[in-house]
C-alpha cells in the first residue's frame, strides 16, 4: 500500500511555509533623495489629520541620497511621508497594504514633478495625478489674475479638461487606494440643482444633497482611511456646518455618524470621543446637552467600554450638568448677603438675571468685573438685575473685593455656612462662570463670557419678539 503520509506530508508544509511567509511579509521602501546626503530620514502615516504624524521607521541616506527603509513587521496601510531632516521638507506616498515592495526616486529641487516610481501603480498613479495638476496650476494662476474674456475662456478650458482628466482616472481605477483618498479629499460632485417657481436655484436642494452626499467617499470599514490627513477636518466641518447647533439635531447626526463608522471599532472610540468633547465647553449656546446625552448613552452604558474611574468621573460630571443645562429651571441658591440677610435667587423680581460667580482672588475675575458693572449700568432699566457670587470663604476678601470693584448696587451672595460645592453644584469649574436666566428663572445661557451678555440679551429678547 502507498503511504499517503509520506506524500502529503511534503506539500502541507510547503503550503503551510507559503501561508506563513504571505502573512509574515514585511515591507521594503527603497528611497534616493538626490541632493540629499549622510542623512537620516524618518516614515510615517498621518492619523485623521494633517497634523498627526505616527512615525514607524527610519533610514539613513548614504553619500549618493539612497536608503531603505525595511522591517519584517507589515506597514498598515494609509498616506505615508517621508520626513527630511529637520521635518521641513517631505515627501508623501501611498501605501496600501498590499504593494510592500517598491522603490522611489526624487529631486530636490521639485519634489512633486521629479518623483519617478518603480514598482507600485498605486505611486505611479498618485504621482501622475499630482503632475498633472502641478501642469496647469502655474497657468491658472497667470489667468485668474486677468479680467479678459480670452484668460477666463481659457482658464474654463484648463479647468475642464483637469476636470475630465480627473473623472477618466477615477473610473478607471476605481479599486486602487489611491482613487480612493483623491475621492476622500475633495467634496462631493453636486448635479444640476432644481429651479423654483421663481427661476432661482433651489438652495435648500443643494444643502440637503450636500450633506446627504458628504462620507458618499469614505469606506469605513476600511482601517487604512483612518491614516490619512481627511478624517477629522472632514469631521469638523460637517458639525460645525452641515449640523444645525441645538441639541436635538446634532444628537441625530451623532448617533447616524456613529453608527456610519461602528464597523470600524478604533474609529468609532475615536468618533464618540471628539463629538462629546466638542460639546463639553461648546461655543454655542445651549449645546452642553449633547455631552451629557453622549456621556449617558456611549460612557455610562458601558458601550465604550471606559475604566471605571474615567466613568466614574463622567457619571460626577453628568449628576452635575443635567439640571443645569439651557431650558432647565436654576437650582434652588439661597446665599447670604453683606448685610447678614438671605438672599435666594429663585425670590429676586428682573426680566433677567445674571448670575455672576467669581473668586475674589481670581485675576480674570477682576478684570471681569468693571465690565459687568457698566453692563448693569447701563441696562438695570430694563428689568435686569445681577447677583454676583463669591465661591471662595474669606469674608473679608469678599467684602473688599465688592467696594474695591464698586458693585454695592448689585445682588451679592457668600456661603457664610461654607456649605456650598460650587463645583458640583453649579458646575462652576473656573471663575467668573455667568448664568443668564429668564423672568421664571429658566437657564437661557450659561458659560457666558462677560463681554457677550449684552449681545446675547438683545438677540435674545429680539428672538422672543419674533414669536409673539
Amino acid at each position: 500500500m502507498r503511504d499517503y503520509t509520506r506524500t502529503c506530508l511534503p506539500i502541507l508544509l510547503i503550503v503551510f511555509s507559503l501561508f506563513s511567509k504571505a502573512h509574515a511579509q514585511g515591507y521594503r521602501i527603497e528611497a534616493t533623495v538626490k541632493g540629499m546626503r549622510d542623512s537620516s530620514f524618518v516614515i510615517g502615516h498621518y492619523n485623521r489629520n494633517a497634523s498627526q504624524f505616527v512615525p514607524k521607521d527610519t533610514a539613513r541616506a548614504d553619500a549618493n541620497g539612497k536608503m531603505v527603509f525595511e522591517g519584517k513587521t507589515p506597514l498598515p496601510g494609509g498616506l505615508y511621508m517621508i520626513l527630511f531632516p529637520g521635518n521641513q521638507k517631505m515627501v508623501e506616498l501611498i501605501y496600501s497594504g498590499k504593494e510592500t515592495n517598491f522603490s522611489l526616486e526624487v529631486d530636490t529641487t521639485d519634489l512633486n514633478t521629479s518623483m519617478k516610481v518603480t514598482g507600485s501603480k498605486e505611486n505611479e498613479l498618485f504621482y501622475n495625478y499630482r503632475k498633472e495638476l502641478a501642469s496647469g496650476s502655474k497657468e491658472i494662476e497667470a489667468l485668474s489674475k486677468q479680467a479678459t474674456p480670452e484668460a477666463q475662456a481659457r482658464l474654463k478650458t484648463i479647468q475642464e479638461g483637469f476636470g475630465t482628466y480627473r473623472k477618466k482616472l477615477l473610473a478607471d481605477n476605481a479599486g486602487s487606494f489611491t482613487a480612493q483618498l483623491l475621492k476622500m479629499s475633495a467634496d462631493p460632485e453636486i448635479p444640476q440643482a432644481p429651479k423654483l417657481a421663481n427661476g432661482k436655484t433651489d438652495s435648500t436642494w443643494v444643502f440637503n444633497y450636500y450633506k446627504a452626499h458628504y462620507w458618499d467617499a469614505f469606506d469605513f470599514s476600511d482601517p487604512r482611511i483612518v491614516n490619512t490627513p481627511f478624517i477629522e477636518p472632514k469631521m469638523e466641518r460637517y458639525f460645525k456646518n452641515l449640523v444645525v447647533q441645538v441639541p436635538d439635531s446634532i444628537i441625530k447626526d451623532a448617533d447616524l455618524m456613529v453608527k456610519k463608522v461602528s464597523a470600524n471599532k478604533d474609529l468609532k472610540s475615536w468618533t464618540v470621543f471628539y463629538i462629546t468633547n466638542q460639546y463639553e465647553n461648546p461655543k454655542t449656546v445651549g449645546t452642553e446637552a449633547v455631552w451629557v446625552y453622549m456621556a449617558n448613552k456611549y460612557y455610562l452604558s458601558g458601550e465604550m467600554g471606559v475604566a471605571e474611574d474615567v466613568k466614574k468621573r463622567v457619571g460626577e460630571k453628568v449628576a452635575t450638568m443635567k439640571d443645569l443645562l439651557v431650558n432647565k429651571t436654576f437650582p434652588p441658591l439661597t446665599l447670604t448677603d453683606p448685610t447678614g440677610k438671605k438672599v435666594s435667587v429663585q425670590a429676586i423680581d428682573a426680566n433677567y438675571t445674571v448670575l455672576f460667580f467669581f473668586a475674589p482672588t481670581c485675576g480674570h475675575c477682576k478684570e471681569a468685573s468693571p465690565l459687568l458693572k457698566a453692563f448693569y449700568d447701563k441696562n438695570k432699566a430694563e428689568g435686569i438685575k445681577v447677583m454676583a457670587i463669591s465661591t471662595e470663604h474669606n469674608i473679608e476678601e469678599w467684602k473688599t473685593f465688592v467696594k474695591t470693584y464698586h458693585l454695592e448696587e448689585l445682588l451679592n451672595g457668600f456661603d457664610a455656612l461654607n456649605q456650598i460645592d460650587f463645583n458640583r453644584k453649579f458646575d462652576v469649574v473656573t471663575t467668573p462662570t455667568i448664568y443668564i436666566l429668564d423672568k421664571n428663572k429658566k437657564i437661557i445661557a450659561r458659560k457666558m463670557p462677560v463681554e457677550q451678555i449684552e449681545d446675547f440679551l438683545n438677540y435674545y429678547k429680539n428672538k422672543m419678539a419674533r414669536k409673539l
